[in-house]
């Protein structure tokens, strides 16, 4: 199937064209031949990560083509990288920066400025591959992917963000990767039920499970033609349904309103540390209540909190809504509260998984 986006935009400046011939005549278009209204924008979409989604990443030109053949031709693969090849007529625009860690992104705020360059509407993320190599803990990337999620709704707080658990891997010179890679997907799903808010849906897929580095990978850790149909073949359901929802045409709805949460640790001791959590309120609307899922890494539990009130899970997922003097924010406003958590006796830095669901 032909994208017909594209037909528009070659057609388009063609009528432009004429009618800028015909007027010095006094001459006009006639009805029939008036240009046709603008089009909506296309839903811009950004594949994110490191060289498997970008170098030569063929699985987007896979996905891109069966989007297109089920009738989804007004979408726009967005980045700041062209493409890297592949020889399948797609567009290849993407931001899968080889060998990058998503922790080097959070660390040193790499995105922003790429989301502002390319303003996507979805973000396709495949990310952490580099980190697992270099013995990252899950803890710290799933931090990293929180700080990410935090600033993609800072750019859109209506972004949508489809996250993987990633490939297995198996390459020649880290015999431990294949388990590491197993620890941080057993924890994306809980990290995604407390990131994912109504207004801005985080949604897991499953690119794991049935993939083989033997016959799927050329090296056992970046996908042959085998492997990039099976990665293609997951991504296509779970952004094809993003795309029959639409984009959200009012981000002032009552009821749409979001926010972010960030975590800082304060102080730590032997047992236990103090951390402060910043609410900030991302919609265009004001909110009158949040809510914040803090999940404490390595062992940790939240005891205490001030400036908000406290609920606990059995498997130690922290709840804190708002006070009653903290919970009306204006658009932009921010409020934090404080905690303190214990830890076990080997606990390494202080790190937690942090969501925010707010009210209007």
């Amino acid at each position: 199937m032909r994208d017909t986006r594209l037909q528009r935009l070659r057609t388009l400046p063609l009528l432009g064209l004429l009618a800028a011939l015909l007027l010095p005549l006094g001459l006009t278009l006639a009805p029939g031949a008036a240009a046709a209204p603008a089009a909506a924008d296309p839903v811009r979409v950004m594949p994110l990560g490191d060289s498997i989604t970008g170098s030569p990443g063929c699985w987007r030109a896979l996905l891109w083509n069966r989007l297109l053949d089920a009738g989804h031709t007004d979408i726009d693969f967005v980045g700041t990288l062209p493409a890297q090849g592949c020889g399948v007529e797609h567009d290849g625009d993407n931001e899968g920066h080889g060998g990058e860690l998503v922790t080097r992104v959070a660390d040193q705020n790499l995105l922003p400025a790429r989301l502002a360059a390319t303003r996507p509407d979805i973000v396709v993320m495949h990310f952490g591959t580099n980190d697992v190599w270099s013995n990252v803990s899950p803890d710290r990337i799933l931090t990293a992917y929180t700080r990410l999620v935090g600033q993609m709704r800072e750019s859109d707080p209506d972004i949508r963000v489809l996250v993987a658990q990633i490939i297995p891997m198996n390459p020649g010179t880290c015999a431990a990767c294949g388990r590491r890679v197993m620890d941080l997907n057993a924890r994306i799903p809980a990290w995604a039920a407390a990131t994912s808010t109504d207004r801005s849906p985080v949604t897991v897929v499953d690119q794991w499970t049935g993939f083989d580095t033997a016959t799927d990978t050329y090296d056992g850790v970046h996908p042959n033609g085998a492997g990039n149909e099976k990665i293609a073949a997951r991504w296509f359901p779970a952004l094809a349904a993003l795309l029959e929802a639409g984009v959200p045409d009012d981000p002032e709805e009552p009821g749409d309103a979001g926010c972010t949460a960030s975590f800082r640790a304060v102080s730590t001791w032997q047992g236990g540390y103090q951390a402060e959590v910043t609410v900030r309120n991302t919609s265009a609307a004001p909110v009158t209540g949040w809510r914040v899922t803090v999940v404490p890494a390595d062992g940790a539990r939240v005891s205490q909190v001030w400036n908000g009130v406290l609920g606990t899970a059995a498997d130690g997922t922290a709840t804190v809504t708002h006070a009653q003097w903290n919970g009306t924010l204006a658009p932009g406003a921010s409020a934090a509260f404080g905690l303190i958590a214990t830890t076990p006796a080997t606990s390494p830095a202080p790190a937690a998984t942090v969501g925010c669901t707010a009210t209007s």
